[in-house]
């Protein structure tokens, strides 16, 4: 049965009291499920998840809601292993047609046709190590088609669809801020502040599970996560997806496998194939940007120096600071 508490859960996360009965139906069912196999929540395996999320495909009930509805349910019953499962899905479905979409808008229907056509987007509720061989393809036939200029562009886009309003309150700091300098020392700081309260009360940070070496690491390097500024770059590494595993791992492959946030390629990194491009990490480097373009007020260009995806051992990003823009 559904544990006893999670509609007050809801009800603390806004959600409208006709929306709640529907997610306790869709937890209800998801409990019913894991049950049958002598299972509940607090023991219920990443293998069990998929396979109920399988069966929801198969009656045609895997819809956005239903799989938010289990997401919020597993993080009410602290099971972050399975909320960033969830999370990472949802996160991650609309990307592949939202590429498409632009491919279209830069370069024409016609290239459009020949870089995606054929292509069935997977159910939502697939595996995301359903996703690499498809993205393999689609890249294989982007740098075929395209040219580099046009899969860049392609590429370096905000596909989360993050609202700019999301950056209103940085921008208003980067203003006020004396200089840039000052400006990402003191993002850096209320970074580690934020971190530190996540590892004390076991809270989420986005969807990584917050651990001391996690916190460690961002204490000891301003680079990770905020950037540092080097002459007009800002150099900026990005923090691992699964610090929990990353900073025990001694394996390289592995090490490289729990660093990377792309559900589309990421267990590609793990299994050894197929040998994406590492150039789809442009789209990283898309998501990277977004909240200096709205800080800066333009579109800024970014570079990948570094990424797990071609080899090195951690994702690092030089974003140029717009002419006259210094401060």
């Amino acid at each position: 049965m559904v544990k006893e508490g999670f509609e007050e859960y809801l009800k603390g996360k806004k959600v409208e009291p006709c929306q709640i009965d529907a997610m306790v139906s869709s937890v209800k069912d998801f409990e019913i499920y894991i049950n049958s196999f002598d299972h509940g929540i607090d023991d219920c395996e990443m293998d069990l998840m998929n396979d109920f999320l399988a069966q929801l495909i198969e009656k045609g009930e895997n819809s956005p809601d239903n799989l938010v509805a289990v997401a919020r349910y597993c993080a009410f019953c602290d099971r972050p292993d399975l909320f960033i499962h969830l999370a990472t899905i949802l996160n991650s479905y609309d990307i592949l047609p939202l590429m498409e979409r632009r491919t279209g808008e830069l370069t024409g229907e016609s290239r459009k046709e020949a870089v995606f056509f054929g292509f069935d987007r997977p159910p939502l509720g697939t595996p995301p190590e359903e996703y690499p061989h498809l993205t393999y393809r689609i890249i294989e036939r982007m740098e075929n088609e395209l040219t580099p200029d046009q899969c860049r562009s392609v590429l370096t886009w905000n596909y989360h669809e993050i609202p700019k309003e999301s950056f209103s309150g940085k921008k208003a700091r980067f203003e006020e801020a004396a200089s840039l300098d000052e400006f990402l020392v003191k993002e850096h700081q209320e970074l580690v502040k934020e971190l530190k309260d996540c590892l004390r009360t076991g809270r989420v940070w986005f969807e990584q599970e917050v651990t001391k070496e996690f916190v460690d690491h961002v204490v000891s390097d301003q680079r990770v996560q905020t950037g540092i500024r080097q002459g007009d770059r800002i150099i900026c590494e990005k923090v691992p997806f699964d610090p929990k595993r990353f900073y025990t791992e001694k394996n390289p492959q592995l090490r490289r496998y729990y660093y990377c946030h792309c559900p589309l390629v990421r267990s590609s990194i793990k299994k050894g194939v197929p040998k994406i491009s590492s150039s789809f990490c442009y789209c990283s480097a898309g998501f990277t940007k977004l909240p200096w373009d709205v800080i800066f007020d333009e579109p800024v260009e970014v570079d990948v120096l570094k990424s797990v995806l071609a080899g090195d051992d951690r994702c690092v990003f030089s974003i140029k600071i717009p002419e006259g823009k210094m401060k």
